[in-house]
C-alpha cells in the first residue's frame, strides 16, 4: 500500500480512479469547504473516511504537510514501454528521466508534463527518484495522470523507441543547437538528465540531438525540472501552431478550479 497526502493528490486520485483508496483520514480539527469537498468525493466513490487527530495525520503522511487529509491507497501500476507508443495528438512526444534524484524534481517534471500534453514518461527502476508521496504531493495530483514506464535500462529503452521511429532529443549544456531552433513537428523524446551531473555518458551518445537552452546569465544551466518545463513547452508552442495552421482547432480541455502557481 502507499500513501497520498494533499489536498490535491488525494482529490485526483478519486478523480482518476486509476487505484483504490483504502480509506482517507481527515484532519478532526479542520472545516473548510475545500477539505469538505475531499470529503464529499470519498462518500460519492464510497471510500471509507477516518477522522483523526493532527498527530495520527502525521505519523502516517511522515510529514506536517499534509494539509489535512492522508490517504492509504493501492500501489500504483506501471505501464510498458509499449503502452506509452500510443500518441494522443498526431505525433507521439515522451519524457525520459535519465537519474533524476531529488522526488520534489520528479513531482514538478510530472505536473508540466501533464500539462503540456506528454504522452507518457519513463523512469529508470534504479538510482532514481520513484513516484512518492513527496513527489505526487509536488505534482499537485498530476502523478496520478501521467503515464510512467518504469524502465530497467534506459539506454536500451531508448534505442528500442528509436526502432520505432522516435528521434531521442537529450537536454545538454553541451548541445550545439538551441532548443527553440529544434524542430518538435515528429515523433520524440526528451531525454533530461541527473541533478547536477547530466545526462549519462551513454545515454547521451545514444541521443539523435542534443539541445542547449541559451544562459545570458552567470551560471551555466537551468535546475532540471525548470529547463525540462521550457523545452516541453516549447514543444507544445510548435505542435499547437501545426494544428492551427491545419485549420484545426487545438484539443482544450475543460476548464477546472484554478490553482496558483504555488498550490
Amino acid at each position: 500500500m502507499d500513501v497520498l497526502y494533499g489536498l490535491h493528490p488525494v482529490e485526483e486520485a478519486l478523480r482518476a480512479g486509476s487505484r483504490r483508496l483504502e480509506s482517507v483520514c481527515i484532519l478532526r480539527s479542520r472545516q473548510d469547504a475545500r477539505l469538505q469537498r475531499v470529503i464529499d468525493a470519498c462518500r460519492q466513490a464510497g471510500v471509507r473516511l477516518r477522522f483523526e487527530p493532527k498527530e495520527q495525520l502525521n505519523r502516517l503522511a511522515g510529514t506536517e504537510a499534509h494539509q489535512g487529509v492522508v490517504a492509504v491507497v493501492a500501489g500504483r501500476s506501471y505501464a510498458d514501454l509499449d503502452d506509452l507508443l500510443t500518441p494522443k495528438g498526431e505525433h507521439l512526444f515522451l519524457l525520459a528521466l535519465d537519474g533524476v534524484e531529488d522526488p520534489h524534481n520528479l513531482g514538478a517534471l510530472l505536473r508540466t508534463a501533464d500539462a503540456a500534453g506528454v504522452d507518457g514518461v519513463l523512469l529508470p527502476e534504479r538510482r532514481a527518484a520513484q513516484v512518492n508521496a513527496t513527489a505526487a504531493k509536488v505534482s499537485a495530483g498530476a502523478a496520478e495522470h501521467v503515464r510512467i514506464a518504469r524502465v530497467t535500462n534506459m539506454v536500451r529503452s531508448l534505442e528500442e523507441l528509436k526502432r520505432n521511429h522516435v528521434w531521442c532529443v537529450g537536454l545538454d549544456e553541451r548541445g550545439t543547437q538551441n532548443y527553440d531552433d529544434f524542430d518538435f513537428r515528429a515523433h520524440c523524446v526528451l531525454v533530461l538528465g541527473r541533478e547536477g551531473a547530466g545526462l549519462h555518458d551513454l545515454a547521451r551518445r545514444t541521443c539523435d540531438h542534443l539541445l542547449r537552452i541559451p544562459m545570458a546569465g552567470k551560471v551555466s544551466s537551468l535546475n532540471v525540472s525548470v529547463a525540462g518545463a521550457v523545452v516541453m513547452y516549447e514543444a507544445m508552442r510548435q505542435r499547437r501552431q501545426a494544428v492551427l495552421a491545419q485549420g484545426k482547432q487545438p484539443e482544450v480541455k475543460a476548464p477546472k478550479r484554478q490553482k496558483g502557481l504555488g498550490s
